[in-house]
């Protein structure tokens, strides 16, 4: 009919991510690790019992062994990058970037 809309959907299915550890990037290198206890439409999560990792102070992209331990946190999803599974994440060669040598 012509008076009908569809509904909006999001394009993510964070869903079946629920009650699961996931780990998230954010924009400026910020990274966090945690379980998603839930999340909206703007993509604003929740994270229990969630990890920060420490960036490198020479190079803000670069993460380094040490951890803060941050707890229960909301992230707000306009800052979000990435969300992936916590166990199903390899980093891989950044095809765009110029090879030396």
């Amino acid at each position: 009919m012509a008076g009908e809309r569809k509904k909006k959907e999001s394009i993510l299915e964070l869903s079946r991510y629920l009650d699961k550890p996931v780990r998230v990037k954010f924009q400026g290198g910020r990274e966090a690790s945690g379980v998603l206890k839930g999340y909206d439409a703007l993509l604003n999560l929740v994270l229990d019992g969630a990890t920060e990792y420490v960036r490198d102070a020479e190079d803000p992209f670069k993460l380094t062994d040490e951890t803060r331990t941050l707890g229960l946190v909301v992230c707000r999803g306009t800052a979000i990058v990435l969300v992936c599974p916590a166990d199903g994440m390899e980093p891989i060669a950044n095809p765009f970037v110029q090879q030396e040598g």
